[in-house]
């Protein structure tokens, strides 16, 4: 008896080890034909909730109204916990390669946020944004894996997201020197599995120190290049608050010019990587405190591409955000579209914009 237990044991770890291993297979994308964006400014871009869907309508839908308002770029989250939810050894890419097959086919260029952490991976009872360096290795692998996997389709990846606040960095006080040694693990292990893969240092939540909140941004930025973080690119946050999109920059201001701070401090080191914005814009929530009206929110975020469109050294603009779920807060007030896909102001404004001059 004993040694049928043994052998049904054995055969069941052998199953559970087998079904673990065995990638997923799947049909192919259901794509419609190639499209190309039409625009009078390719710096136009906006960020995405998309990741982990696997409803082709839906990503056929919102992605060509991503392309018809003008939009070249986009940014979305490519969570290492959707990909390798089970394990090191083990990876399900349905998610992403609908995302990016559907993106592409709309002519659109994507910017990869890579970050999230699967619970094999992090202590129990932690957040899902808390990666230790016993682990940066294992999150160096899966950026690899991503960066060789959408080699010639993926320009871009950027490596985690505001790891500047206490809530981003897995509940822990901002660690810049941690960062750029995971920047050191990440980067390395990337440019190995696919050279022209550009790797943009994670965007921080732009301003002031916010005790147990928010290490100052600049502050941030300057410790983190102190410990010799690598990148090829700086990813910014340009929020606008209730400034407009030409109000000078300073760095006691947070406002869309500060993408100039972080320049001008890049440059004070004599570095040259250029920057993208990964999320920005104005809200115009009727009851929100830190809110705009309606059509300061038009002017100005049409004002903010059309700055960008002047700056070599910004390689695109992706404003928050295109289309999120439904919060029934001020957040819903940073769509450019309703839940359920209908176009809001904003959306017709910006086409307009990138329409106009186009034959």
């Amino acid at each position: 008896m004993r040694v049928w237990r043994a052998i049904l044991i054995a055969c069941a770890l052998v199953t559970g080890a087998a079904q673990l291993l065995t990638p997923r297979t799947y049909p192919p994308p259901r794509l419609g034909p190639q499209q190309q964006v039409v625009t009078a400014n390719p710096k136009i871009g906006v960020h995405l909730r998309l990741s982990g869907t696997e409803d082709e309508a839906l990503l056929q839908r919102e992605l060509s109204q991503v392309r018809e308002m003008g939009a070249a770029w986009v940014v979305d989250l490519f969570p290492w916990a959707y990909v390798q939810p089970r394990g090191r050894r083990s990876f399900d890419w349905r998610g992403a390669d609908l995302l990016v097959a559907h993106a592409r086919r709309q002519g659109l260029q994507i910017i990869a946020r890579l970050d999230i952490v699967p619970a094999w991976a992090r202590p129990r009872r932690s957040t899902d944004r808390f990666l230790d360096p016993p682990h940066y290795d294992d999150f160096a692998r899966y950026a690899a894996a991503f960066a060789a996997r959408y080699r010639d389709q993926v320009p871009m990846i950027v490596i985690w997201n505001e790891p500047n606040l206490v809530f981003e960095w897995g509940s822990r006080p901002p660690d810049p020197q941690a960062y750029a040694a995971l920047l050191k693990r990440v980067y390395p292990a990337v440019k190995q599995a696919n050279p022209t893969m550009l790797i943009a240092a994670g965007a921080l939540s732009p301003g002031a120190d916010v005790p147990g909140t928010r290490m100052d941004d600049l502050a941030y930025l300057r410790a983190m290049l102190d410990a010799g973080a690598p990148f090829d690119v700086l990813a910014v946050h340009a929020y606008g608050a209730q400034a407009p999109a030409d109000e000078p920059p300073h760095p006691d201001r947070v406002n869309f010019r500060r993408v100039e701070v972080y320049r001008d401090l890049l440059r004070a080191r004599g570095l040259a990587q250029p920057l993208v914005i990964t999320e920005g814009g104005w809200n115009d929530h009727p009851r929100w405190h830190g809110a705009v009206s309606p059509a300061d929110r038009l002017r100005w975020t049409v004002d903010a591409y059309r700055l960008a469109a002047a700056w070599d050294d910004v390689m695109a603009v992706c404003l928050w955000q295109f289309r999120g779920p439904i919060t029934h807060t001020y957040h819903d007030n940073y769509n450019f579209v309703a839940a359920d896909g209908t176009p809001k102001a904003i959306y017709w404004a910006v086409q307009a914009y990138a329409r106009a001059g186009v034959p």
